[in-house]
């Protein structure tokens, strides 16, 4: 779905990967309860520095419990890395189930097909703060028309480059993905130890931008009627544009052919890379690294000069489950915990991305190193296509193949995007 800590949010491939040893899920029928007192349990996730967002998070809980009379709120803090059989597990067992969770926002197809996640559309609209929502976070709970769940970060990449270099070199930062690939050659030239943009054959959400800025997508349709558009010609022209990237005139295929999202920002905070596409949420490791004070970021280049591509907009979100049986009280709830004051405070701690657009304007304004990524935003982002069969897509690697098979030389970008589609269309054919 925070590629430090996020990275596991983002990238769904670990967690589906145990989703696959999970237990089949029930009916998930509603409790047919509406009870206005009780305890309410909430499960969230575990940061890798938790306590900001516990801070956060029990002030909610203090607010919410002054409301209600005769109520009390419960929070676990579950792993990310296996959140998967948690969820699964908890669909299947109404009476030991949360009310309220938080869920990684590429997982909302796949836990409404499951029927775990409870149809919250009439609160949602009539929910006053809805309405300045961010319209891909929006998409992010939304499946079929109906919403299951409300917007609580969101986290994109820009890109961070080197300022001490550039200014050796006497190079500006691209304003195109052409003066990108330029740009990333001659520095490798002049300085053969440093890549000039580290990529990666396994940065999923790296590689998208490039496809949505030539015009591609990786799917077209919607709920059961998903379509791979990866093979277009469009999308073809990403793929082309982005594996370009990858030879000895930048970053090896032998050395970064395998590499990831994480490999990519450690190589560029460790000084090995010029430029490097990281999100929001890697700020905090390159802050740490060898290139501290002598990096700035910008929004990544689209083909038009003076562009920005599509990012991937990604993050997580809070849902109700449909088992619970304090339905109004856990509408509540999840209207506290994703409110527009909790979200601030939650960036003030976390530096997570809120994704009500006037509150990312408001931490921009504190927070410089915020912009660039607000710009992204504000440009225009992408999601990956609302079918549980993504699940299935992102665990069997299919889009990594596809870039690898290319960078390799084991199949030019037609056949190896041929081979994607047809995977794509398996799965979602399978997902029903």
């Amino acid at each position: 779905m925070k590629l430090a800590p996020r990275l596991a949010v983002l990238l769904a491939a670990a967690v589906v990967a145990a989703t696959a040893c999970a237990p089949q899920t029930s009916d998930n029928s509603s409790s047919g309860k509406d009870e206005k007192s009780g305890t309410l349990r909430v499960w969230l996730f575990q940061e890798v520095n938790n306590k900001p967002k516990e801070k956060v998070v029990d002030a909610v809980l203090a607010d919410f419990e002054k409301a209600h009379d005769d109520t009390k709120v419960t929070v676990e803090y579950i792993p990310v890395e296996t959140r998967a059989q948690r969820i699964k597990a908890a669909f299947n067992d109404p009476e030991s189930a949360p009310d309220v969770i938080e869920y990684g926002n590429t997982d909302t197809a796949g836990y409404v097909k499951d029927g775990g996640l409870a149809d919250i559309s009439g609160e949602f609209a009539a929910w006053d703060e809805a309405k300045d929502a961010d319209p891909t976070a929006r998409q992010s709970v939304t499946v079929d028309g109906k919403v299951y769940g409300a917007p609580y970060f969101v986290g994109v990449r820009a890109l961070y480059y080197r300022t001490d270099v550039f200014d050796e070199l006497g190079l500006e930062p691209p304003e195109s993905l052409a003066e990108l690939a330029s740009t990333a050659k001659k520095v490798h030239a002049a300085k053969p130890g440093l890549y000039g943009i580290a990529v990666g054959g396994a940065y999923t959400y790296g590689a998208m931008p490039f496809i949505w800025a030539n015009g591609g997508e990786l799917a077209t349709g919607k709920g059961g009627s998903y379509a791979a558009a990866i093979d277009s010609a469009a999308a073809r022209k990403g793929i082309e544009a982005y594996t370009s990237l990858f030879g000895d005139d930048n970053c090896p295929a032998a050395k970064c052919a395998g590499m990831g999202g994480n490999d990519t920002v450690t190589a560029f905070a460790s000084g090995k890379a010029a430029m490097a596409i990281g999100g929001d949420f890697s700020h905090q490791a390159v802050e740490a690294g060898e290139v501290k004070g002598k990096y700035a970021v910008v929004p990544l280049p689209g083909v038009e000069s003076g562009s920005i591509a599509p990012a991937f907009a990604g993050g997580n979100n809070i849902g109700v489950l449909k088992s619970t049986s304090h339905r109004t009280l856990a509408v509540d709830l999840m209207k506290r915990l994703a409110s527009k004051k909790a979200q601030g405070e939650l960036f003030d701690a976390m530096g997570f991305l809120p994704t009500f657009a006037d509150v990312r304007q408001q931490v921009a304004a504190k927070e410089p190193f915020v912009k660039p990524f607000v710009d992204t935003l504000a440009a225009g982002t992408k999601f990956v296509p609302a079918s549980p069969a993504w699940a299935t897509i992102d665990s069997s690697q299919v889009l990594p193949t596809m870039f690898q098979e290319v960078v390799s030389g084991k199949k030019n970008v037609a056949a190896a995007a041929g081979d994607a589609a047809r995977k794509m269309d398996d799965a979602f054919g399978s997902a029903g």
